[in-house]
């Protein structure tokens, strides 16, 4: 069948989701992009993870055309492409959204997720940013479409690997990866960070970032040039 593995990939990514603890009743989705067919799969609307077929899977073009698949899919579909098309040459493969319920407390407040210790460093270089509020005319217009650009703008100045995350102001995270499994990685890890920096600041209310220098050595240890965490 013509887009299997893509539609497995996606399935495969969407059930363990649905099973990671990021997600209540439907609330989120995983694409996955593949730049040499120019399409991308993501899970169908509202179908629940544990019945989820890899048959249920939708095929995109970044044109937003349906190229395979019965259902309807994700309304979130037209953020997906637009990161897809402005990420997607930089590597970006992946994209997850969730409800994830710290990370939304920090959306839902319009604060950004300071990086206060090394578990946050170990994966996103520096604080996870929230975007602004869209305008009356960006929410009456094409939704979900400007809440893909509106996270290209709040990321204008950075690396979207090194910071392969961002909460919507009032919405919640969308996060990515160079695969499935390394966005499913940021999408847990993004809500890991987001209760840790919750609970730091009742805690101290005045804490501040971790140094620069500690903040550099340990994402670079693991995703620089001359990263040694891990196996080769």
């Amino acid at each position: 069948m013509k887009f299997a593995s893509l539609r497995a990939s996606c399935a495969d990514v969407n059930r363990r989701l649905g099973s990671s603890g990021l997600v209540d009743m439907t609330f989120g989705n995983v694409s996955v992009y593949d730049p040499d067919a120019g399409c991308f799969a993501i899970k169908p609307s509202g179908v629940a993870y544990d019945a989820l077929t890899d048959a249920d899977i939708v095929i995109l073009d970044l044109e937003g055309k349906v190229v395979d698949g019965k259902l309807r899919p994700s309304s979130d579909t037209p953020t997906h492409r637009r990161l897809f098309i402005e990420y997607g040459s930089r590597g970006v493969r992946s994209v997850v959204h969730t409800h994830s319920r710290h990370a939304v407390v920090f959306a839902q407040a319009g604060i950004s997720i300071p990086c206060l210790g090394t578990t946050h460093a170990d994966s996103f270089r520096g604080a996870v940013p929230t975007t602004r509020f869209l305008t009356d005319d960006e929410i009456r217009g094409e939704y979900e479409w400007e809440t893909g650009n509106l996270i290209v703008e709040t990321l204008s100045d950075r690396d979207p690997l090194e910071c392969a995350a961002v909460l919507v102001r009032g919405h919640g995270p969308f996060a990515w990866g160079r695969d499935a499994n390394d966005a499913l990685e940021h999408a847990l890890t993004l809500e890991i960070i987001a209760e840790m920096a919750w609970k730091t600041r009742m805690l101290c209310p005045e804490v501040q970032p971790i140094p620069n220098a500690l903040l550099s050595k340990h994402f670079d240890r693991k995703h620089g040039p001359k990263a040694y965490y891990g196996q080769s």
